[in-house]
């Protein structure tokens, strides 16, 4: 690992507000010192200037777990991207499979509240898979109420996996809108005890179906405000729909009142999931405003036709990921509703990137170029990117400073309190990670699109993960391996 001086940059750190051009130095991994002409002795000197400097993005919520997923994701300026709102079930084989077979960028995964229910209810196994896994969301089995002993045994399964080092708990609540409302408190409960956070999928709101138990952005506020907690509301654009406004008020009453509940959001009009999901059902499709039509299977391509055509698909292959399209990102309506997230105080970016499928099913790769024929959401490869060219440099909504905020420092903010280990990403202070990406900000943009969804990003000119570099000049280098895996420590 050597010493290396980035000079003459723009150097923004969102950690202590500064803005302005510096040189960067790392050595060994961290960041040595950010000034004007330290020692470069021994160091390798790589001229920026012109360019911007910043800590790397830190992604809440990306289901990739794949070396082939993440260095498109360090294409977007990623440097860490962590499971955390489908988490995974055993964390301890999640980590030992990743570090294995190494990964580009730091990792790290949360315990899997639906993979523990659907041991206990359905009696599954599960092997650390994500891309295996969607296949349970078609079963309703797990998606019930549960009895005492059942919600103290998976609840016990959650507590060994904290135990284990599981970053906090992912709720998939949206997979099992109609359970109990006492279980969704019972495990946020358990994670305000453990000093935890939980990453929650809400159930539906309560526009898009009267009937539900609770609101689901209600719900995980007032878990945050009844036990302390710190509750994560995951993509809060592709839940809310239409219903923007009334839920970012919710979200914004609640953080008035002292909850610790935090949101994300991306900025696309189309969100990703296993065709099973529960609020993907025929019968379900018109409370959402959309259609089978608004369907689309990622591995052929294939718009779903008809009601038929979609059951069809959802019992003979529950697993298949499917695009699925909730706002026109043509509208100028729908993209100010987009954009709404994303200006929304504090809001976070976090991309929900889906691992690449080959139509071998395959879901790895360590070919660089990635092989022709993978499929993706294009989020995979340029949700940072994507969000800085449009709130940046398009509609001027945002600063630099503030684009690291909610692309680096919040995101790294809201593990302080389970990982000590994140106190030293996402800003560039003497003594950070050495986790650093440098921008052209003239080129800077998202490149994949729907139907070429493995195109990489551009402008992401160098990205070092922990001091080494994984991009180098615009190109990525495919040996380079220096993630590491991010474990929890619960109190």
């Amino acid at each position: 690992m050597s010493k290396v001086l980035l000079r003459g940059g723009r150097v923004i750190d969102p950690g202590t507000g500064f803005d302005g051009i510096a040189d960067v130095l790392i050595d060994k991994g961290r960041v040595v010192e950010v000034g004007e002409n330290p020692s470069a002795e021994d160091a390798k000197v790589v001229d920026v200037t012109g360019k911007i400097v910043g800590p790397g993005f830190v992604d809440l919520h990306s289901h990739v777990n794949s070396i082939a997923g993440q260095r498109l994701q360090a294409m977007d300026g990623v440097t860490t991207a962590l499971e955390l709102e489908a988490g995974l079930l055993p964390v301890d084989r999640a980590y030992a499979k990743a570090a294995q077979e190494g990964r580009p960028i730091n990792f790290g995964f949360s315990a899997s509240w639906g993979m523990a229910r659907a041991e206990v209810l359905s009696g599954r196994d599960f092997d650390a898979d994500f891309s295996s896994s969607l296949s349970m969301l078609a079963d309703p089995a797990w998606q019930g109420d549960s009895t005492p002993n059942q919600l103290a045994a998976w609840l016990h399964r959650l507590e060994t996996e904290l135990a284990d080092g599981a970053l906090g708990i992912g709720i998939l609540q949206g997979y099992a809108p109609r359970s109990d409302p006492k279980e969704y408190l019972a495990v946020n409960e358990l994670a305000a005890r453990a000093g935890t956070p939980t990453f929650t999928h809400v159930r539906e709101i309560s526009e898009a179906d009267p009937t539900t138990p609770v609101d689901g952005t209600e719900e995980a506020a007032q878990a945050a405000m009844e036990f302390g907690g710190q509750v994560h509301h995951c993509h809060v654009n592709s839940t809310s729909r239409r219903h923007i406004e009334r839920v970012l008020g919710t979200i914004d009453k609640a953080q008035a009142h002292g909850a610790g509940i935090t949101v994300e959001t991306y900025p696309y009009g189309a969100g990703s999931t296993g065709i099973g999901a529960a609020f993907l059902a025929p019968e379900r499709l018109p409370v959402w405003g959309i259609t089978p039509q608004n369907l689309l299977l990622v591995a052929t391509g294939e718009r779903i036709r008809d009601a038929a055509h979609l059951a069809h698909v959802r019992e003979t292959d529950p697993g298949a990921t499917c695009i699925v399209e909730y706002l026109s990102e043509d509208d100028p309506r729908d993209r100010q509703l987009l954009e709404q997230t994303l200006a929304f105080p504090d809001s976070i970016v976090a991309s929900d990137a889906f691992h690449v499928t080959w139509p071998d099913g395959t879901t790895e790769s360590r070919e660089w170029p990635l092989p022709p024929g993978g499929s993706t959401h294009p989020r995979t490869a340029g949700t940072f990117t994507r969000s800085i060219r449009q709130m940046v440099r398009e509609r001027g909504y945002w600063t630099w400073l503030e684009a690291f905020r909610r692309c680096s420092w919040l995101p790294a903010r809201v593990m302080d309190s389970t990982t000590p280990a994140f106190n030293a990403k996402g800003h560039l202070g003497a003594g950070a990670d050495a986790d650093v990406v440098v921008i052209d900000p003239e080129t800077v943009t998202d490149r994949a699109t729907y139907l070429d969804s493995t195109r990489p990003a551009q402008g992401i000119e160098q990205l070092l993960v922990n001091g080494e570099f994984v991009v180098r000049d615009g190109d990525l280098l495919p040996e380079a391996y220096p993630g590491k895996g991010l474990r929890g420590q619960p109190q």
